[in-house]
């Protein structure tokens, strides 16, 4: 398992959230459980005790990617670090579920927690994966979604740092959004036509019919 995989944890939890829709998806241990994907055995550790504990560590790594999106890449580097000490990792070598053509183990990275509950085993990879990331591309590939009210967290993998929004769907919503105010702009801008030929002689003829 790529390291950088790891990073989607982060960006799966604080998405659980949409504070301006006021919308909160992890209101139950189902919830949180869902948010472990394919590593079951991870989420049979959780309990209704975690869903309140989660709630926790997804706001201080939303945080992270709020600084990161102001510009302020020393705070999101202090608040993620703050993250990685309170829930460490052991880095292991594995060659599980990985095999090549010739049945030889594909040996890779992997992150190995040792939690005390199931919020700090998820803790611990989402900051560790999101550290992994941010050192690998750079803190300004942190990013929140500009398509208001989103807001949803991404990780911005362009070649060209040029990614905006966290979906397809924003982009659209928020390409449709921008044309329309451009239209309506112009319509303000363009002057009302004057009045000539047969207009003019109506609008005079009705004049005189009023001073009458």
């Amino acid at each position: 398992m790529e390291l950088a995989y790891y990073s989607d944890y982060a960006v799966r939890l604080v998405n659980s959230e949409e504070p301006a829709r006021n919308k909160d998806v992890l209101t139950s241990v189902e919830a949180v459980r869902d948010l472990f994907g394919v590593n079951q055995q991870a989420a049979r550790r959780a309990n209704d005790s975690d869903v309140t504990r989660f709630r926790s560590v997804r706001a201080r790594l939303r945080a992270v990617f709020e600084a990161a999106d102001g510009g302020d890449q020393t705070l999101a580097v202090d608040l993620l670090n703050s993250l990685l000490l309170e829930f460490p990792v052991s880095p292991q070598i594995s060659g599980h579920d990985h095999r090549d053509e010739d049945g030889s183990p594909l040996w890779h990275m992997h992150l190995a927690d040792h939690p005390s509950n199931a919020t700090a085993g998820y803790a611990a990879i989402a900051s560790m994966g999101l550290a992994f990331h941010l050192t690998e591309y750079g803190v300004d590939r942190l990013g929140l979604c500009e398509a208001a009210p989103c807001r949803n967290a991404y990780l911005d993998t362009s070649t060209n740092r040029s990614r905006r929004y966290c979906s397809d769907r924003c982009a659209t919503r928020a390409n449709v959004a921008a044309y329309r105010a451009r239209k309506r702009e112009e319509a303000a801008r363009t002057p009302l036509p004057e009045k000539t030929g047969r207009s003019a002689e109506s609008a005079q003829s009705t004049n005189r019919s009023n001073d009458r």
